[in-house]
């Protein structure tokens, strides 16, 4: 089975390379486009469904499994997604300072059987403790350039920040190892019958 990850993402990239030999990159370009009032989960399960029928669909992915994913923070219930510019990033971040908050990834695999395709799609959730966070510490960690392109405006990987989580790390990272082990052989017995 030829595997592509729907995502530009380093990180992500990262992590699949954890549990796949070999994948092709190749990125989704549609808008991110959810009507409603989702609630975060069904969220990241939504817009990684996008993600992955738009990049299917592309004749390159003909044959191919493709695994789309979409990473989302949740403070009281609200989304915060990639801040828009550093102020964004520096208000998100004094929010989640010395709180808990959540991560949902959502993960879908579109896969080629002798019927055409299924689809999968599943979501992880980690709880996360942030510390407690100086102006300065902010203020510094903002001029990084680090949290732009980040949900939350943060990376648990860039350390300082994060006291402790509940659940999946590679989650919070983005990308589910454990859900998306579970995913893929679900895919690969699927393959088999």
């Amino acid at each position: 089975m030829e595997w592509i990850l729907a995502s530009a993402s380093p990180r992500r990239k990262e992590l699949l390379s954890e549990l796949l030999q070999s994948f092709e990159i190749l990125p989704s370009k549609g808008e991110e486009c959810i009507e409603g009032n989702p609630t975060p989960e069904e969220l990241v399960k939504k817009l990684a469904l996008q993600k992955a029928t738009e990049v299917a669909a592309y004749p390159q992915a003909a044959g191919k499994a493709v695994i789309g994913s979409d990473t989302v923070v949740a403070l009281d219930g609200e989304i915060l997604g990639k801040p828009k510019n550093a102020a964004h990033a520096k208000e998100m971040l004094k929010g989640l300072s010395d709180r808990s908050h959540e991560v949902y990834t959502g993960v879908c695999i579109i896969f080629p059987t002798e019927n055409g395709a299924e689809t999968l799609v599943d979501a992880a959730c980690t709880k996360v403790h942030f510390l407690p966070l100086t102006d300065k510490q902010i203020e510094t960690y903002v001029a990084t350039g680090s949290p732009m392109d980040k949900a939350g405006a943060y990376g648990i990987q860039d350390g300082g920040l994060v006291e402790r989580i509940e659940g999946s790390f590679s989650n919070v990272v983005g990308l589910p190892l454990e859900l998306c082990q579970e995913m893929i052989k679900k895919v690969e017995a699927a393959r088999r019958k």
